[in-house]
This record gives structure tokens, sequence and C-alpha cells, in this order.
């Protein structure tokens, strides 16, 4: 044969056999990178399990921040449920319950029951449902539970707690699987909701500025929460108040200016705007189903023990907000008083702490005020309870 045949015969296209490896490369691929995206999602939802669904972190959690503060105050209060006694009583607020301890525990005359505040600066009734699931898990510790409500009457504002974001990062230590969808549908707005979602599905989103913190400090964030453990119940309970007071402050309510004394400060001044000075929105019923909501749940939970929930109506100011300022439509705590394990005590039990020498700023109690806060709950507590042992007053 002629070697252009030849070269003829080596230009033509050759068949070639398929490989089995290049036949099933198309196929595996796809599956192979299903499985990995598969084992990468559950090991992050594993490795976040691990390490914020355990005692793991929550341990060192930043004993200043919203979760760290509410874990502390809890770990303080399930250490004290040991010691307490059965006529334990407990408090629950923000920053305005200015309960005292250590002012009835020196009192001459004491009334049989240790009352004691689990109160979290910044906190709203959601918080306080999810902390007391886990502070009183079998709903028969306390003899009362004592709410610090800043009013009986329900008034919406511009700020709604019902939308506030900051109770995922209060109570998401305290988040189980079964509270995602429910807890995330609390909120109102969509893009709130979701915040809630991936924040209670995935809690390190929620605490990445906590685990950021940790990381960068380490050693120093585990020396201080040593500390804490160690002394700060003793903090707490020895902590005494400013004696600074709001003397000299006067309202025009019709204009809604204030006339400040020299000498007063700007959170005074800021403070004496946003609570007093604020102007009235219209009234949806927005804060009256945020508290059904959350005040029903902690009184449904109780419905069968011995447990009593009493709802005090807390000091208002240096100078309270006249009435006449708004039409309230509802009072979400008087209806929950109809139920038979929730007691009110007098709406106006704390009026005389309502002036200017009681109070820091327009929103807190200064020392005197709480010195005279505290001796009365205690007695107002044990007014309706009645003597330990005896039958509770309504």
């Amino acid at each position: 044969m002629s070697p252009l045949a030849n070269a003829g015969r080596l230009r033509r296209p050759m068949a070639i056999a398929p490989s089995p490896a290049l036949e099933t490369t198309p196929v595996r691929k796809p599956r192979r990178i299903a499985l990995t995206l598969v084992a990468a999602i559950l090991l992050m939802f594993g490795l976040d399990a691990l390490l914020f669904r355990t005692h793991l972190y929550t341990s060192i959690l930043e004993p200043d921040s919203s979760a760290g503060l509410l874990e502390l105050i809890l770990w303080r209060e399930k250490a004290a449920q040991r010691t307490a006694g059965d006529n334990l009583v407990v408090t629950l607020g923000n920053s305005r319950m200015g309960y005292v301890p250590k002012v009835v525990d020196l009192r001459p005359r004491q009334t049989g029951y240790v009352v004691r505040t689990a109160g979290v600066a910044g906190s709203d009734p959601r918080a306080w449902y999810y902390m007391l699931r886990d502070l009183d898990p079998t709903a028969r510790r306390y003899r009362a539970i004592v709410f610090g409500i800043d009013d009986y009457d329900d008034e919406d504002q511009a700020f709604h707690p019902d939308d506030d974001i900051r109770a995922l990062h209060y109570c998401v230590a305290r988040l189980r699987w079964s509270d995602v969808i429910d807890f995330s549908r609390s909120f109102q707005s969509r893009a709130v909701q979701w915040e809630a979602f991936r924040g209670s599905v995935l809690k390190g989103i929620a605490l990445q500025n906590d685990i950021q913190a940790f990381l960068s400090h380490p050693l120093k964030r585990i020396a201080y929460m040593r500390l804490c453990h160690k002394d700060w119940p003793g903090w707490t309970y020895n902590f005494e108040e400013t004696t600074r007071n709001m003397v000299g402050l006067q309202i025009d309510w019709s204009n809604l200016k204030a006339t400040y004394p020299p000498g007063m400060t700007d959170e005074q001044k800021n403070s004496t705007r946003g609570w007093l000075l604020h102007e009235t929105v219209p009234q949806t019923g927005r804060l009256a189903h945020f508290l059904r909501t959350w005040l029903g749940r902690v009184a449904d939970r109780y419905r069968d023990s011995r447990t009593k929930i009493i709802f005090i109506r807390l000091p208002r100011g240096p100078i309270p907000r006249p009435d006449y300022l708004v039409k309230k439509r509802s009072s979400s705590i008087r209806e929950l008083a109809s139920r038979p394990n929730v007691i009110l005590a007098d709406e106006h039990l704390f009026d005389c702490l309502e002036h200017p020498e009681f109070f820091k700023d327009a929103v807190h109690l200064n020392r005197d005020g709480v010195e005279k806060f505290s001796g009365m709950l205690a007695d107002e507590v044990a007014r309706i309870l009645g003597p330990p042992g005896g039958r509770a007053a309504r």
C-alpha cells in the first residue's frame, strides 16, 4: 500500500471505546457536591448545637452582655433556691424594679418570706417567660412571683416591645428547638421575624459579637467569669444606689416642656424627655396583645400551682404623667387578675414615692427610693400571701 494511502487511513477518525470512568463522572460529580453540602450543613448545625445548646459556651458568656447578664442572674437564683427554704418569693422586671433584698433582710421585723429578685435590666415579659421556665421547671418552687409593671392600663407608645429583637439576645441561651417557630412568629415585622428565626436556629449568629470578643481575649474572659461566679452574688447584694435626685424639676404638661434645675445631668434630661414628655400615639392595642400573650403564658403555666402571680404598679416617675394626656382603651393586667392564681396589688400603693426626691432620673428610683420601695413591697407581699403556711388574700 502506498504511503499516501497510509496517510489517508491515519487521518480518518478512529472509534474510541467509551471509558467507564468518563461515563460516570457527570453523575458522580453532582452527587458528590450534594453529599458534601449535606455533610457541611450537618456539621454546622452539630457544632452550633454542641457549643450553644449545652453548657459549654453559655458558661463563658460575657457577663456584661444581655445574654450573659440573664444567665448570671439565673445561675445566682438557682443557687439561692437550695438554701432559701420553702417560703420563697421572686420579683421579676426590668431596671425599674428597684427591689433590694439587703434592705429587707436587715430590718428587725421580718415577714417570714424570703423575697429575692431575678429582674434583668432592659428585659420584657417575653424574656421573663423563658427565664422563668428554666428558673422554676416544676412551676412550684415559689410561693409567689411578683411582676413590676409600668401601668395597669395599656398605653401604646412609639416603641413597640412586640418587635424588639433584643429579646433574642437576652434569652438566646434559653431557647429550645421547639421554641424556634413560636418565638420567631411572636415578632411582627418580616425582617425581625427572620432575624429571630435564624438566630434561634443557629445561635452562633445571635452570639457572634460575643464569640469574637471571647476569641480576642479568651483568658481574660475566663478569668472574669471565675471572678463573677465567686463574687458577683455579693456585689449585687451589697450594691448601693446613687443618692442623686430630681429635686427642682418642673413640667408644663400643656406644652410638654420641662424646666431643669442647675446641675441636672444630660442623662436626667434625656430620661425626662423620653419617659415623661413623649407625644401620644394612636392606641392600636399592640401593647395589650403583647402583655396578654406573654404574661398570660406565665399565668397559664402556674394555673395548677400553689404559686401566686402578683402584679404591682411601679412608681411612675418623679412627676407622673397626667391621665388626661391619652385615653387608654384596655387593661390587660386587670383582665389577667380574673384568673384564680393572679393577684393585683393596690394600684396606688407606691404613689407616695412619685416625687423628685426619690428618683435618680425620670425612670429609676434612687437610694432613698429603693429602700422605701423594698420595705413596702415585702410588706405588701406578706399581706397578700398571709402568714407563712396560711391562706393567701385576694
